[in-house]
């Protein structure tokens, strides 16, 4: 079996920020966890995952602490998975994944869901990378500064 390469203890925030999600799963997961999902069953159902990789992710994002499994709500002997601070701190990122892939794969009158603010029933305006001044910022007007050449 092929060792996962870990980047935990990495200087960059990209690579400890991608080996603290793992995969696409994790971020299916994330995204069904926004969308109300709480329980084994439903992320099950709603992603058509395999029962084994479900559990592996899931108990990987507890131990990371962006999911929390709690007591279910209704009294039952079940458990829900609640997003955590750390993992409500993921919307933006879920939020800029759908926006770019509005963007990118999809025709302009392709159906698909949308993400709308819930007291309006509006959609969202474009995320934007801005500058402590406020500025709209692309790419080529920032630099990384590196402390050890990884990121």
């Amino acid at each position: 079996m092929v060792t996962r390469t870990r980047f935990d203890d990495s200087e960059c925030p990209v690579a400890r920020s991608v080996d603290a999600i793992g995969d696409w799963w994790s971020l299916l997961i994330v995204r069904d966890a926004f969308d109300g999902s709480r329980r084994f069953g439903e992320f099950q159902r709603g992603l058509g995952v395999a029962k084994n990789i479900l559990t592996a992710r899931l108990r990987t994002l507890v131990a990371g602490g962006i999911l929390a499994s709690v007591p279910a709500s209704d009294g039952s002997a079940y458990r829900e998975y609640v997003l955590t601070p750390k993992g409500e701190a993921l919307f933006p990122v879920i939020v800029a994944l759908r926006q770019w892939g509005e963007g990118n794969f999809f025709a302009p009158d392709e159906p698909r869901s949308r993400l709308v603010d819930r007291r309006q029933g509006q959609g969202l305006r474009p995320l934007e990378v801005l500058a402590a001044d406020g500025r709209p910022l692309a790419p080529g007007d920032t630099v990384v500064h590196k402390v050890d050449g990884d990121g």
